[in-house]
């Protein structure tokens, strides 16, 4: 990374840098800011953005990635970035300084897939509140990609590559070219690209091949139980009045064992051998720029920006239980006997073995049974979503006098991302019922002596094709009940943005110490999404996650003001003195009146020395989703039951709380203490939902820094040496209950927190009495979020040796964070942990130039991390009692120039094979699938690629 804070003692062009809408010479910012350039980019080998941006110590884990969205309902592949660990929502990504339209349904975060990396100039990363400047969502920090400008000429690239282990397959060509008119005062630039990013499974690392789960011993919370295979299984599972039984593959009846123990075979199901770790993306790129001089002082612009994008998804067969298809009173049994017009009838695809072994057991006077069953027959669940991006930008921009010089810009912008996805892998619950009860066609029988033919029971179902099911054993489902039964999804969403806006800047009055610089100027931006799913998925009534539509829209207005003030100069001890704010007020249709505002110093005591301050009220208001998302079902994982091991007596309040709940009190009379299987550890469900009565949450920001450039210093005139300490809190936050929160809370004396849990009243199939079925979460404005540390950075370039060698170092040191999620309650602190940031991490780059040669060589280092504070409490183990050791990542290029202006290149990531920790199921932070933190860890391994670049 290279430090925006060394500028050049010679006159220079009016310029402008991210934070300050005003344009002055040898503009610095007050406030933390790192620039990567296309250089770095180009030495990175990088297909999308997020690849190199997350190797910067200011960046924390992303919501999305490739390799943590496998399970993602409508963002797979998609590529965010999150400044601070504040979360993708709180960092504001501008391209050119306006804003870019979203890449998810119902959110704020871009998807960085879209932006080409040759299209770049630079990457401006600005840390710190900067709502006054930009707007709602700059909480955190604002990322500003500049593009390419002015460029004369044709570059074409083309890279080819994959993993060692001969997946992850990279290929990638793009095209830039560039015109300008005689006297260079238009220019037009077109990029086109296009970019193929393959598959890693799950069963191709050693790590994630086969189910585990952490033993959950406290002692030692990384020893695995290891197959820790899932209960549904593709021959069934079935429930009678002794117990349960599954068959081999023979057709045998043989008892149930999950893993195999007491050395019985394995019957469960090993998940890893369909789950993938990075998804496979494929992206068409089409991006535009151009200016066109009206006349010495105005000018035209544009911008375009045109993505498709391809991704597919794939996880296990739907785990079916019937449950899914007996919903409400009936507990999920299924009917092995039917009423029909008075005379009793069995269904004859129900075996003896079972219906000799089975009474009703719900009241309505028919034997009955439960099963679950892997849908083998059914095929693997994914998606294959089209995703695709269009932005148009275009404005006018120029200067003009009155009394002085003034610089002004105006543009209107339309973006819209849509997504059409359709699924495999889902059933019809309805015709599932229709299809499990089964009865012998009686006059089928009389007409044709003893051949026998089997129907569905209901007349209706029948004319309208249905066909009897067999769910007992192997590849038991015909052709034609899986046809009648298979139900494939879909799923359409849209995201449009519009903006409008202009601004002015300029100089007002001469000070002794310079001109007061100030700029004013007015935004429109509304925003609205939709997602809409099928109409089964839409009532939850293909067994999976029911996803009701979502829809919503705001608009908001802006006014907004700076002012810059250079108060001392070229006075002892005061080389400078400049003081700058801003402001912003705005109106939201959904929460009203918003405000931002910061203020900053800037103190030179000497020419080498810069001291800079910045303090700030940024403004998030609430987005599409956390307002209008109607209750939508999830499976959250690495929940802690605080129940579990309570007996008939103790346990304080907490033992009083739990036996409270019938079933766990009827769990305890069975077992002599409350007892989870591994179905009740996975089977937990829950509903999230969006609150229409949010109110925005407000982020103040501390920041102070020094910024060092010894050019008085011979030995020491190329360096750049930065150091600030920043602080973060954002009160009245837009939070999801946590459900472990709520939990500990509804059984730590909290009652009011008990209405969001549902608890099993009684056994129901593989799940125990008083295990958890449901834990809602709604999102409120409760919840308070800080974090606090130091950013270091160092540059040096200068010749070495025949060559040339430049060198970076950016360091982040994270003091504290922790998030709150309603006042007063215990803090969760997460500085330091798995899934959010190390205390310490840190990037270094080196390149050396020497005549044709060029070497480049990244390091990421990762600091010792530890489990979540609050999963450690559940097992009354202290903060930072179980942690990981740190991880060292090196990335290697060589280049090699064939004649002037071809290059090829050569590249090594991960060079040594670090392996990612091995944070598996059961843990917090765990990626499903493979196995680790994927987001934040490389889970893929050493990788390799060749390319050749030429400019023409």
């Amino acid at each position: 990374m290279q430090v925006l804070a060394q500028t050049a003692e010679a006159p220079m062009q009016t310029v402008q840098v991210t934070g300050s809408r005003i344009a002055s010479p040898g503009a610095e910012s007050p406030s933390p800011l790192q620039v990567l350039t296309s250089a770095d980019i180009a030495a990175s080998g990088a297909t999308n953005l997020q690849e190199l941006l997350m190797k910067n110590p200011t960046l924390g884990t992303p919501t999305v990635s490739r390799t943590n969205s496998n399970f993602s309902t409508s963002s797979a592949g998609v590529s965010t970035v999150n400044l601070r660990n504040l979360d993708t929502s709180r960092t504001l990504v501008l391209l050119n300084g306006r804003r870019f339209v979203a890449g998810i349904p119902g959110e704020t975060a871009v998807d960085l897939n879209v932006i080409p990396t040759d299209f770049i100039e630079r990457v401006e990363l600005l840390t710190g509140g900067a709502s006054a400047t930009y707007g709602s969502d700059a909480v955190a920090g604002v990322v500003n990609i500049i593009t390419k400008r002015n460029f004369t000429g044709l570059i074409l690239d083309v890279q080819g590559g994959q993993s060692t282990k001969h997946d992850d397959t990279k290929k990638k060509f793009s095209a830039t070219w560039g015109t300008s008119n005689a006297d260079a005062s238009s220019n037009i630039m077109v990029h086109f690209g296009f970019s193929k990013q393959g598959a890693v499974y799950s069963k191709d690392r050693e790590a994630s091949a086969v189910d585990q789960n952490s033993a959950g011993d406290p002692e030692d919370l990384f020893r695995v139980t290891r197959p820790f295979y899932s209960s549904f299984a593709p021959q069934g599972r079935f429930f009678d009045d002794n117990g349960s039984f599954t068959y081999d593959r023979n057709g045998n009846v043989i008892p149930w064992n999950t893993n195999g123990t007491n050395g019985q075979a394995a019957t469960g199901f090993n998940r890893s051998e369909f789950r993938s770790i990075a998804v496979p993306t494929d992206r068409y790129l089409l991006a535009t720029t151009g200016t066109m001089n009206l006349n010495d002082n105005h000018t035209v612009f544009f911008e375009g920006n045109y993505a498709s994008t391809r991704v597919s998804t794939m996880l296990e067969p739907f785990a079916l239980g019937s449950d899914d298809i007996y919903k409400g009173d009936t507990g999920g049994q299924v009917p092995a006997e039917l009423l029909i017009n008075g005379t009793l009838r069995r269904n004859p695809l129900v075996p003896d073995r079972l219906f000799n072994n089975i009474s009703d057991t719900n009241g309505d006077g028919l034997r009955d049974y439960f099963f679950t069953r892997r849908l083998a027959e059914v095929g693997t669940r994914g998606s294959k979503a089209s995703r695709d991006t269009f932005r148009l930008a275009t404005g006018l921009k120029g200067n003009f006098n009155l009394l002085r010089e003034w610089n002004y810009e105006t543009y209107v912008a339309y973006g819209q991302t849509k997504e059409s996805q359709s699924s495999s892998g889902q059933v019809n619950v309805l015709n599932f019922r229709h299809a499990l009860e089964a009865i012998t066609d009686i006059d089928d029988l009389n007409q044709n002596n003893n051949r026998t033919e089997t129907i569905c029971a209901d007349s209706t179902a029948r004319a309208l094709g249905c066909v009897p099911i067999n769910v007992f054993g192997y590849g038991s489902i015909t052709p034609e009940a899986l046809k009648y039964v298979n139900a494939p999804g879909s799923l359409e969403t849209k995201v449009t943005q519009k903006l409008a806006g202009g601004s002015i800047n300029g100089e007002v009055y001469d000070l002794p110490a310079g001109a007061v610089g100030v700029a004013v100027g007015f935004e429109w931006r509304g925003e609205e999404s939709s997602s809409e799913a099928d109409a089964l998925t839409q009532a939850g009534l293909n067994a999976g996650n029911a996803l009701p539509p979502t829809y919503g829209k705001f608009n908001v207005k802006e006014l907004f003001g700076e002012i810059r003030v250079p108060v001392l100069k070229d006075k002892p001890f005061i080389k400078e003195l400049n003081l700058s704010s801003a402001f912003r007020r705005g109106k939201y249709s959904t929460v009203g009146y918003t405000t931002s505002w910061n203020a900053a110093a800037e103190w030179s005591p000497i020419a080498d020395v810069r001291f800079r301050a910045t303090r700030a009220l940024s403004t998030r208001a609430p987005n599409i989703n956390e307002l209008f998302q109607p209750a939508q079902q999830t499976f959250p994982a690495d929940i802690v039951d605080p129940c579990e091991g309570i007996t008939a007596t103790g346990g304080g309040a907490r033992g009083d709380a739990c036996r409270a709940a019938p079933g766990v009190a009827a769990n305890i009379a069975a077992n002599g203490a409350f007892t989870l299987s591994q179905s009740d550890i996975q089977g937990i469900s829950g509903y999230d939902r969006g609150n229409p009565n949010l109110r925005e949450e407000k982020g103040w920001s501390t920041t102070v820094g020094v910024v060092w450039t010894p050019r008085s210093i011979p030995a020491l005139k190329n360096v750049t040496l930065t150091l600030d300490y920043f602080d973060i809190k954002i009160a009245d936050a837009l939070v999801f209950m946590p459900r472990q929160y709520a939990l500990e809370n509804c059984y730590g004396g909290d009652g009011s927190l008990c209405n969001v849990i549902t608890r099993r009243p009684a056994d129901v199939g593989p799940n125990s009495a008083g295990s958890l079925e449901y834990i809602d979460s709604l999102v409120s404005n409760t919840g308070s979020k800080a974090t606090e540390g130091v950013d270091m950075t160092a540059s040096w370039a200068g010749a070495v040796g025949p060559g040339r060698l430049n060198a970076r170092l950016a360091w982040t040191w994270l003091r504290e964070g922790y998030d709150t999620p309603t006042p007063g309650a215990n803090r969760d602190y997460w500085a330091g942990e798995v899934a959010q940031s190390p205390k310490n991490k840190a990037s270094i780059n080196l390149a050396y130039k020497w005549g044709p040669i060029g070497i480049a060589a990244a390091t990421t280092y990762i600091g010792k991390s530890y489990l979540d504070d609050q999963f450690l409490a559940q097992l009354d183990l202290p903060r930072n009692a179980v942690g990981i050791g740190s991880r060292t990542y090196q990335d290697f290029q060589l280049t090699y120039e064939l004649r002037k202006k071809w290059e090829v290149y050569i590249g090594l990531d991960n060079a040594f094979n670090t392996k990612a920790p091995p944070i598996v199921s059961g843990l917090p932070g765990s990626t499903t699938g493979a196995e680790t933190e994927a987001g934040a860890y490389d889970p893929i391994g050493r990788r390799y690629y060749l390319g050749l670049r030429a400019t023409l």
